[in-house]
Order: C-alpha cells, then structure tokens, then sequence
C-alpha cells in the first residue's frame, strides 16, 4: 500500500535489549515514590505485553540509571498521581524513554499483591493529598495478561480456573469484558514466589491452564 501523506513524527528503530517499566507515584507538592523496575515480555507474534517480572533481571547499576531517568521523565511532566514509564535498554547499555502513561499501568498490576502499596491505592493516594505509600516489593512476582485465545470470539468462558487457583500464591483478576475477542486483555494473573525464577516456574504452568475461550465452543465441544 502506498505510504499515507500526511504530517507524521517518526521515530528511528531503537535496537534493544529488554524492555522496562517503572512506576512513579507524584503528588500534589511534587514528592516522588518509585516502585520497582519490571521488566515486560512481550509476545512476538502479536506485539502485546504477555509477561511482567518484578524485579527485572538486570544489573544493579542499570537498575539504578533506570529509577533515575523514570523519576526525571515524569519530574518534567510536572503531572500529579501514578505514572506507568516504559523504557528501553539498548543493547549498548543505554536507557531510553519510550513513553509515559499518566494513570494506572498494565505493567504495575503485580503491584496490587507484590508490594506495599498498590499502583491504584497510590494513586489516590496521590491526587488526594495524602502520604504517598511505600512501594518495596514483598515478594519477587510474575504478572500474566490472560488474553483471548486465538479464534475465539463471544461470550467468554475461563478455562482452568479452579486448578489454577489451587496453587498457592496465584491471584486472579478478571475484568468483566462481556465479549472475548483473539488476543483481547480479559484479566490477568499475579504469581508470587520466593524468587523470581520460583515464580516463573508458576507463571509457566498458570500459562498452560488458563485460557478464555468463547462459550459457544464450549457449547459446540
């Protein structure tokens, strides 16, 4: 197809590592509350984030620079409440802004289990004039966004559930969409461990059980 002509800002392809999340917490007199970096995975096929780990599995010194140019990215905006940061680490080391969410976050969900404070609780928090929260991580986690399986579309059905919810340190959060579309956000899943890679294991096997199908094919099955 030919090119659309019309006035456009483009962006230059960023070859990267990994990429990062942060989310930062302003208030009404301009203190700051930075949550843990996470790293997103993403699907490859369908470019939607599928997978959070918190913490993101980097070096020190990048975690640092990381938190750094989070807090400046969102100091400059001069915004108040939660903000969701997303960031590149560039395979030469560097770390670059993508963009910045001004609200809620789908890569700070784990937060509502994981951490002290929750991006939500903060956010209010926030906006309200009350103390901002304390945002450590209380146990390494991974967040799962459960996604419309491939070809299902209509009313939605969760497969699995029961058995997924029967290991320990599984959350499940559902969002009362009333139509599953492919590869459609319906909810997601926070799995605690006691270390990450405990938790990948989990989120592994959370991954082969749950799934949103439509019940119309689970009526025809």
């Amino acid at each position: 197809e030919p090119p659309i002509e019309i006035p456009s800002l483009i962006e230059e392809f960023v070859p990267f590592e990994k990429e990062l999340a942060v989310m930062v917490a302003r208030d009404r007199t301009g203190n700051t509350a930075l949550y843990p970096v996470v790293e997103m995975v993403f699907n490859p096929d369908h470019n939607i984030c599928d997978t959070v780990l918190a913490p993101a599995r980097i070096p020190e010194e990048v975690t640092r620079e990381t938190l750094r140019v989070a807090q400046a990215a969102v100091e400059a905006l001069q915004g108040v409440g939660v903000f969701g940061v997303e960031l590149f680490l560039t395979k030469n080391g560097k770390v670059l802004v993508n963009e910045v969410a001004p609200r809620p976050h789908n890569s700070g969900h784990y937060t509502i289990e994981a951490c002290l404070t929750s991006q939500f609780e903060q956010h209010i928090r926030a906006i309200t004039g009350l103390p901002l929260g304390a945002t450590e991580l209380i146990r390494p986690a991974v967040m799962l966004n459960l996604l419309g399986e491939a070809g299902e579309t209509g009313i939605p059905f969760v497969e699995g559930m029961k058995e997924a919810l029967s290991i320990p340190g599984v959350s499940l959060h559902l969002y009362g969409k009333r139509e599953v579309r492919p590869f459609r956000k319906m909810g997601h899943v926070t799995i605690l461990g006691t270390t990450i890679e405990e938790a990948l294991r989990k989120a592994e096997l959370i991954r082969g059980i749950l799934k949103v199908r439509s019940l119309r094919k689970q009526h025809e099955g």
